[in-house]
């Protein structure tokens, strides 16, 4: 397996292992991508082995995809967080009440994963570009 196909491989696998690990720390417990939203943790799931098969089937374009949409739903996720926490307690008539319980909910270090995996596979798909021989190629291309 190449370097650039093992970043991909292990980007996904992080990004699988993000979806588990705590991202939003209420007032109560801790919350992962599926106490977030369910139905939208899955489609990144589903994305990140889309993105697994891509590059055991050495097939670049669907890992090129994968990487992309994979970023894309991790972003789109953040941004829902962040709206989430800031009218999660909008229903209070008090607005400095609702600001404080509101300063109460924090972001978990899961976000490090959710982020740095697709950019790691990202970072696999961009620099397989350029072909990457190794030095068992490298003498069977010198015996030629």
């Amino acid at each position: 397996m190449r370097l650039n196909t093992l970043f991909s491989f292990a980007g996904f696998i992080i990004l699988i292992a993000g979806t588990y690990c705590p991202v939003l720390h209420p007032i109560i417990g801790n919350w992962d991508v599926y106490d977030g939203n369910k139905p939208y943790g899955i489609v990144i799931l589903l994305v990140a082995v889309i993105g697994i098969l891509g590059t055991v089937f050495n097939q670049l374009k669907i890992t090129r995809a994968a990487a992309w949409a994979s970023l894309l739903l991790v972003i789109l996720f953040y941004l829902a967080a962040v709206l989430k926490v800031h009218t999660s307690f909008n229903f209070i008539p008090f607005r400095s009440v609702a600001a404080y319980l509101s300063s109460k909910i924090k972001f978990k270090w899961g976000w490090y994963l959710l982020f740095g995996g697709p950019v790691m596979a990202l970072a696999g798909v961009i620099f397989s570009g350029k072909p990457n021989f190794n030095y068992v190629e490298a003498q069977q291309a010198k015996t030629k």
